[in-house]
């Protein structure tokens, strides 16, 4: 039994899903993973103590040596803030150029998501009425002026 094996067993029993951490998820619970710069040795552990205080968020050891994955709710926190509290506490983050897309990609998603989340939920049926009295009044070619008693019947 290989180590990724035994996680996916692990968290299983737990109730915790290992899905693909940096794919959008649908969804409140989010899974991403952070990874720190490989050159500062120690991070990982000190990073997993601060997260597990900030509160409402579930720790586990990372796919990589060098990484932790974190599942929140993302109406408590983002990954962005997440990252700017470690960051603030003088951790580094791993900054290559696939990681800042993703911090790029993950961040905009979650904006969107809790921008979307602030909308009043509209009602499709009122948009709908609204639509038909507008084509009503909306001169196309399926109206006809003339009067009712000019008109022939054929």
């Amino acid at each position: 039994m290989d180590v990724e094996h035994a996680r996916l067993m692990r968290d299983k029993e737990r109730g915790l899903h290992r899905a693909q951490p940096f794919a959008p998820q649908a969804g409140m619970r989010k899974h991403r993973e952070i990874r720190f710069n490989k050159l500062r040795p120690g991070q990982v552990e000190q990073g997993r103590l601060v997260l597990e205080n900030l509160g409402h968020i579930e720790v586990a050891d990372g796919l990589l040596p060098n990484s932790l994955s974190v599942w929140y709710d993302v109406t408590e926190h983002t990954m962005e803030g997440i990252e700017s509290a470690l960051i603030a506490q003088g951790f580094h983050l791993e900054n290559t150029l696939y990681c800042k897309l993703i911090r790029a990609l993950v961040a905009f998603c979650e904006e969107t998501q809790l921008r979307n989340m602030r909308q009043p939920e509209r009602l499709l049926k009122k948009y709908n009425e609204t639509y038909s009295k507008a084509w009503e009044h909306h001169p196309h070619g399926d109206h006809d002026d003339t009067p009712p008693e000019l008109r022939q019947d054929r």
